[in-house]
């Protein structure tokens, strides 16, 4: 292969952390870097770049739309936006900020992650705000206010964020991470735009649609009965669509696809549970059987009203403000959150026949802390192939989402029957007064509920004997040499809170460790 096509580091994925890690690494002027993404650059893009239009880019081309399978007790319908572009879901969320709560890092150590505690991890997160700039939301909507005072009324005092400890309950505007004019802080725009063109040592290739991981079985170190593959490069199919191409690496393959595209990506590449691998014809490199399992999720509800004054015409991102409550006391994060949206958001209600309105607002529970597991597996072992999605909501034996669930919707009307919200109130249109017992709220939970569109947890990393973890504490991939995974499917769960920032705070660990290797 070409000097020009090798070299020490191949990262496949440009997203959330991708982007982070390519800066990152290629920060050394003596080794070099190759950036592999499937979408488009975002650089001059405002359909990207302007954080107040994010809402028209899902189901855009900038978003792979997975449809979920059938959901037992869940909404079919749902789909899960994930982001086809440079900076990944940083390119493409509403900029919601969250440090990585302490308490989270700690159950990550507990879990089998070996030096991802509070102590190691939360100097990196101020690190990375050096890079990724938060600011406050300016408190401008006065329905918004009305929220805060209301919530301030049934024990959620009004607080502010990222400042140095887990919010349990209360309520405050968020921090979001974009500049005073608009333009989101994307892992891209913050850490590769101010230093493409100016590092020789790092390429980004776009438009570059990774297939496979490359292995060499019998480059190692080791004598050749003890062998592990070792990840060599990858393959992706070229811009123009006439064929593939290769990349190769020369110290380390790190992937960083997302909690979605990560798992097909390994099990394309010979890497997951032997049962499903052989089911499509795939050689089995490794048998790991945790590949796929383990989708964990922020489930959403929603309570949508009818506007009795004229909402904002403008604002940063529309959903402004988070609320928490610790509904199971001792819980070590709070297990319900919800977000207040600005705009009528009936994009799972319409189908099923809930009035809407062009003038409304929202809350929307979720559960925090959800114990209902799914998984991602192949659709076929064509690359170009959707995987299968299988979020199985509210199917946790114990029936924990849906009480964190009910709690949630009970709240949110709770709420809204406080004075300083009352005069924005004209109506209830979903589930709308009707729905009152429990059966009849939780009907219109599994059938209209939606997603925070968080998935993660799907190559988790944990201790070296846990033969559920795919990645050692280091995010070595196990079973392979020279092949990292770090995105949001190496969480072992999710955080109580919106997880980018944590991903990018995962980016900042993983260069650490790469060069301390």
């Amino acid at each position: 292969m070409p000097e020009a096509d090798t070299f020490d580091y191949v990262i496949a994925g440009g997203g959330t952390a991708g982007c982070v890690l390519a800066a990152r690494l290629s920060e050394n002027p003596d080794v070099t870097v190759c950036l592999v993404e499937a979408g488009p650059s975002d650089v001059g893009d405002d359909a990207i770049l302007v954080l107040a239009e994010w809402m028209h880019l899902l189901d855009s081309g900038y978003d792979w739309d997975y449809p979920v399978e059938p959901q037992e007790r869940g909404n079919s319908f749902m789909r899960h936006a994930r982001a086809k572009v440079l900076g990944g879901c940083s390119s493409h969320n509403s900029c919601i900020a969250f440090h990585p709560p302490a308490e989270c890092l700690d159950e990550w150590v507990e879990m089998g992650a070996t030096g991802w505690g509070s102590d190691e991890i939360l100097p990196l997160v101020r690190r990375l705000t050096e890079t990724v700039g938060l600011r406050d939301v300016p408190p401008d909507d006065p329905c918004g206010a009305a929220v805060l005072e209301a919530a301030a009324k049934v024990g959620l005092p009004t607080v502010a964020f990222n400042r140095g400890e887990t919010v349990h309950k209360g309520a405050g505007w968020f921090q979001i991470n974009a500049e005073e004019d608009g333009t989101r802080n994307s892992s891209s725009h913050a850490f590769l735009h101010p230093i493409l063109g100016s590092r020789s040592n790092l390429e980004v290739r776009t438009n570059c649609w990774v297939s496979e991981i490359l292995f060499d079985e019998t480059n190692d170190d080791s004598p050749r009965r003890f062998a592990r593959p070792s990840a060599t490069g990858v393959r992706y199919q070229r811009p123009d669509l006439t064929g593939y191409d290769t990349v190769s690496a020369r110290r380390e393959v790190i992937i960083t696809a997302g909690a979605i595209d990560t798992p097909k990506l390994l099990l394309l590449s010979g890497i997951g549970p032997a049962e499903q691998l052989r089911e499509f014809g795939i050689p089995v490199r490794v048998d790991s059987p945790g590949v796929g399992s383990n989708l964990d999720d922020h489930v959403e509800g929603l309570v949508f009203w009818d506007a009795a004054q004229p909402m904002v015409t403008t604002s940063t991102q529309w959903w402004e403000i988070g609320l928490f409550t610790t509904v199971d006391e001792g819980s070590a994060q709070p297990d319900l959150m919800m977000h207040y949206g600005s705009v009528p958001f009936d994009m799972n209600t319409l189908r099923r026949g809930y009035p809407t309105t062009d003038n409304g607002f929202c809350l929307t529970p979720n559960v925090t802390q959800g114990r209902s597991r799914g998984t991602v597996t192949l659709r076929s072992r064509d690359f170009r192939d959707r995987p299968k999605v299988d979020p199985r909501y509210f199917t946790d034996p114990e029936g924990y989402d849906e009480r964190i669930m009910l709690t949630g919707v009970r709240l949110a009307r709770t709420i809204a029957e406080q004075a300083p919200l009352t005069p924005w109130i004209a109506r209830e249109l979903a589930p709308g007064p009707d729905a009152v017992t429990d059966d009849e709220l939780l009907d219109y939970i599994h059938q209209c509920h939606n997603t925070v569109y968080h998935p993660a947890a799907t190559a988790r990393m944990g201790a070296a004997a846990d033969p559920m973890a795919v990645l050692d504490p280091e995010l070595r991939v196990k079973g392979v040499s020279r092949l990292r995974v770090v995105d949001a499917s190496a969480m072992p769960k999710l955080p109580a809170v919106n997880p980018n920032i944590t991903v990018m705070t995962m980016a900042e660990k993983c260069a650490d460790l790469i060069r301390n290797t």
